[in-house]
């Protein structure tokens, strides 16, 4: 039997990882995917090989996760529950994806992860693998009685890894439990599972990670320009992405869009805006929120680059988008958002849904101008060559165009009326 194991170097996926070699004699292969988490890579594949890997696969997926995965889902200005970035929930049929891929290209037999069996994540990568490859297995140990029954606890994990020579480095444990990529980085579990403690006390400052509290971002404003193609951010500007770029080590030559801002790839603009963003206190979310599995579940969550991106795609469609078609779209906000928390990224629905979003956004081009200020991201300004608003027609002057008559309005007024008027004589009026 041959395995391949979603495999961090932690202390839970090496027990994993050792624990079905053993039981099942399987041949183990260990993939870690790199989306962002910015955690040392520096040394895990000799890890896996000496916990027990047959071979190890570290994958750069952080484009393809921006391209395809965070900037369609943008286009859908998809919030769980109005609140929640999906941060995590995006993250998982991707890492599914390239698990699939691996096991159809070793000819393995099953694929394994290490999520636990209260969580939304197990429900994730298990809906993923079945719409991509139905007949592979998938091995959750954390729902097998024989797994739980072996490790009640962390001291009987440490216990196994030294028994079998499996190296982890086993480190105080935090009082809660974080999860990072390019989108975001998740806390949750432990202290925070009391919804009265307050994780934005000047005492827990130190827990975060991508951004400065609001306290301590800077007395002065910073703008950002965020140039969009057909609902897509293509290129960003102003001198503080500059100054992000160096900082953030860009090496590549500077190329201008048609708006005359840096022409940048879905990566890199993430990770300037979480630099810009999180410098300024922005993205912070502490949302009680319902868990597909049936529970409610206590998450804080910095996005301070998905934070700015949302507010400048939400700007530059007011601007282009036809009314009826944003009215539309918007009301299928919470379906979609829904589909992706609870891992139905690849189905049919969440695919047919895409489809609409992506017609929705032919047209919405254009350049937003932000200020980001002590956590708040505010419009400066937006422009677009195919934009809707009309300034000759909304002004209160009077209308150069002739293309409103005030007059008419008293029949609109009058017929939108009618059934009121009717209703109201039938109860009687106030």
């Amino acid at each position: 039997m041959k395995i391949v194991v979603a495999y961090s170097g932690g202390l839970d996926t090496s027990v994993i990882l050792g624990w079905l070699k053993q039981k099942m004699g399987a041949e183990m292969i260990a993939f870690c995917a790199d989306i962002g988490q910015e955690e040392e890579l520096e040394g895990l594949e000799a890890k896996a090989l000496a916990t027990g890997a047959a071979m190890c696969f570290i994958d750069d997926l952080r484009e393809e996760f921006a391209r395809d995965f965070i900037f369609p889902m943008f286009k859908a200005n998809a919030l769980y529950e109005n609140q929640y970035y999906l941060g995590t929930s995006i993250a998982r049929p991707l890492i599914a994806k390239r698990m699939v891929e691996i096991a159809r290209a070793e000819k393995a037999d099953a694929i394994a992860h290490g999520a636990t069996g209260k969580g939304n994540d197990q429900v994730r990568f298990e809906l993923a693998a079945a719409a991509l490859a139905p007949d592979l297995d998938v091995i959750a140990p954390w729902r097998m009685e024989e797994f739980r029954a072996e490790f009640p606890g962390r001291a009987e994990m440490i216990a196994f890894a030294e028994k079998n020579g499996i190296p982890v480095s086993v480190s105080a444990k935090k009082p809660y439990s974080t999860d990072r990529n390019l989108l975001h980085i998740s806390f949750e579990s432990g202290i925070l599972e009391d919804p009265w403690f307050d994780a934005f006390s000047e005492e827990n400052r130190g827990m975060f990670v991508l951004s400065v509290s609001p306290e301590e971002a800077p007395e002065t404003p910073e703008f950002v320009e965020l140039e969009f193609k057909d609902g897509v951010c293509i290129g960003l500007g102003d001198e503080a992405v500059e100054r992000c770029l160096v900082e953030l080590g860009y090496d590549q030559p500077i190329e201008k869009t048609e708006g005359d801002n840096i022409s940048l790839s879905a990566l890199w603009v993430m990770r300037v805006l979480n630099r810009l963003g999180g410098a300024h206190g922005v993205g912070r979310v502490d949302i009680v929120e319902n868990r597909f599995v049936g529970m409610k579940s206590r998450g804080v969550y910095e996005t301070p680059g998905g934070a700015v991106l949302m507010a400048a795609h939400r700007h530059i469609e007011s601007l282009t988008m036809d009314r009826e078609v944003q009215h539309l779209r918007d009301s299928l906000i919470p379906r979609y958002s829904s589909l992706v928390y609870n891992g139905f990224w690849f189905a049919p629905e969440r695919i047919a849904l895409q489809a609409l979003i992506d017609e929705s956004q032919k047209n919405v081009s254009g350049i937003v101008r932000l200020k980001l200020y002590k956590g708040n991201v505010m419009i400066a300004g937006r422009r677009s060559p195919v934009s809707l608003y009309n300034p000759q027609i909304a002004t209160m002057e009077a209308d150069p165009t002739n293309a409103y008559n005030q007059s008419d309005a008293t029949g609109f007024i009058r017929l939108n009326a009618l059934r009121l008027k009717v209703a109201a004589k039938v109860r009687g009026g106030i």
